[in-house]
């Protein structure tokens, strides 16, 4: 396949990823919203349900996730532009991207035991 080819189906397959994202998202609430009421909970509950459910480090999580990926990122070019080798690059991102996830976890758990 040429170049020419893959550019125009790389944004097609993009949209309809994020489109495919967005249907099962709002199908998954929407049916998880029909449970509650079959179990018969009235709308203060439902509203009080859902506060439960919210992630106060969701923010801190994806700072500290990014953080990863951009030190993964910036290491492996260094790297790749001094060994001459293609390597560095998707494996430091990989790396610093799960130690990201793992930190970001511990963090979150920490914070929420101190908070309780």
């Amino acid at each position: 396949m040429n170049a020419a080819v893959v550019g125009v189906f790389v944004p097609i397959i993009l949209f309809l990823v994020i489109g495919l994202v967005i249907v099962v998202s709002v199908y998954f609430r929407s049916r998880e919203r029909q449970m509650l009421i079959e179990k018969g909970l009235d709308a203060q509950s439902m509203k009080e349900f859902f506060e439960n459910k919210k992630d106060p480090y969701v923010l801190m999580k994806i700072g500290i996730i990014s953080f990863g990926f951009g030190i993964g990122l910036g290491i492996g070019l260094m790297l790749k532009e001094y060994t001459d080798q293609e390597f560095w690059v998707p494996f430091l991102l990989f790396t610093f991207t799960g130690l990201g996830f793992v930190t970001a976890n511990f963090i979150a758990n920490k914070l929420e035991s101190k908070k309780q």
